[in-house]
C-alpha cells in the first residue's frame, strides 16, 4: 500500500476545510499534485502543501492508498469525508466532520475529534481513541436520517445526541455520554459502556440501545419488557444483565425501538 504524510507545517488560526484529504483524491497522484490540491480557509482556497509538508505519493487506487497525518489537526475540517476505501491515520486529534459520509474503508484518529464524526455515514470503520464531540454518527441538521451503516467506535467519552436519526449500523462508546442518545433513531446498534444523562432513546422507533453504567434521567416512554443476560449483537457483547424496555410509545403506538439498562447500575428503574 502506498502511503503519504502529511505534516502539519504551520499553526491554524481559521479553520481550514479539507475534504480533499482521501486516499480517494490522492491516488493515482503524484507527491506534486497533492500538494496542489486545494483546501478552503473562510473564502479562500489555497494549496494543500500552504498548511502541510507532503510525503509521497498516492498509490494507484484509493484501496492502495494509505494516509498518515502528524500534528494537532483539531482546526482542520473534514479528514476523510465521503472516502469509499483506503487507511487514514491521524496521529493525534482532529476537527470536525472526520469521516462524515464515508462509505468504506477505515480512519483511527489516535486523539479527540471534535463534534460530527462519522456524520451519515453508510460503511467502513472509524475508530476515535479518544474523546468526541456531539452527533457522533448522526444526521444532519435538517435531516433525519443519521448513519445508515459502518462501524464507529470511541474509546473514550462522547457528548450529546449520539446516532441521532440512526438507520443503521454500529457505535460504540467506550466511556460515558450527555444527552439525547438515539433521538429518533429508527435502526442500527448503540452500545454505550458508562454513564448517560437523560433523553436515551427520546423519540425512537427502532433499533437497539444498550446503557450499560448508570440513567440519570430515564425516557418517561419507555415501557418494560423484562430481562436478558449477556446480549451478542454479532461481534459486539454486552455482558452482564439488562433491563430491557421497548419504546418511545410517546411518538408510536406500536415502537420497535428496545432499549438496555444495565440492572445493577439502574436499581431504581
Amino acid at each position: 500500500m502506498a502511503e503519504v504524510i502529511l505534516t502539519l507545517n504551520k499553526e491554524i488560526d481559521l479553520k481550514v476545510e479539507a475534504d480533499v484529504i482521501t486516499p480517494d483524491e490522492f491516488a493515482g497522484k503524484g507527491n506534486a499534485e497533492i500538494k496542489q490540491l486545494l483546501v478552503w480557509q473562510g473564502p479562500t482556497q489555497f494549496p494543500l502543501s500552504d498548511f502541510f509538508d507532503v510525503e509521497g505519493d498516492g498509490g494507484n487506487s484509493a484501496e492502495d492508498t494509505s494516509i498518515v497525518i502528524n500534528g494537532d489537526t483539531s482546526r482542520v475540517k473534514l479528514i476523510g469525508a465521503k472516502m469509499t476505501a483506503g487507511k487514514i491515520t491521524v496521529k493525534g486529534s482532529t476537527g470536525m466532520h472526520v469521516g462524515s459520509e464515508m462509505a468504506g474503508g477505515e480512519i483511527v484518529v489516535e486523539g479527540d475529534a471534535d463534534s460530527w464524526p462519522g456524520m451519515e455515514m453508510t460503511g467502513g470503520v472509524l475508530h476515535i481513541k479518544g474523546n468526541a464531540g456531539d452527533h457522533v454518527g448522526s444526521a444532519y441538521r435538517g435531516s433525519w436520517h443519521g448513519m445508515k451503516g459502518g462501524r464507529l467506535m470511541v474509546d473514550g467519552n462522547a457528548r450529546s445526541q449520539i446516532g441521532g436519526g440512526m438507520e443503521g449500523g454500529e457505535i460504540i462508546i467506550g466511556g460515558s455520554i450527555e444527552n439525547f442518545c438515539g433521538l429518533h433513531q429508527t435502526g442500527g446498534l448503540i452500545v454505550v459502556k458508562g454513564d448517560a444523562i437523560r433523553a436515551v432513546g427520546a423519540e425512537m422507533s427502532g433499533g437497539t440501545i444498550v446503557v450499560g453504567g448508570h440513567i440519570l434521567k430515564f425516557t418517561p416512554g419507555m415501557q418494560a419488557d423484562g430481562e436478558e443476560s449477556n446480549l451478542e449483537f454479532g461481534d459486539v457483547a454486552c455482558d452482564g444483565t439488562f433491563k430491557k424496555f421497548v419504546g418511545d410509545y410517546a411518538i408510536a403506538k406500536k415502537p420497535k425501538g428496545i432499549l438496555y439498562a444495565g440492572k445493577e447500575t439502574n436499581p431504581d428503574l
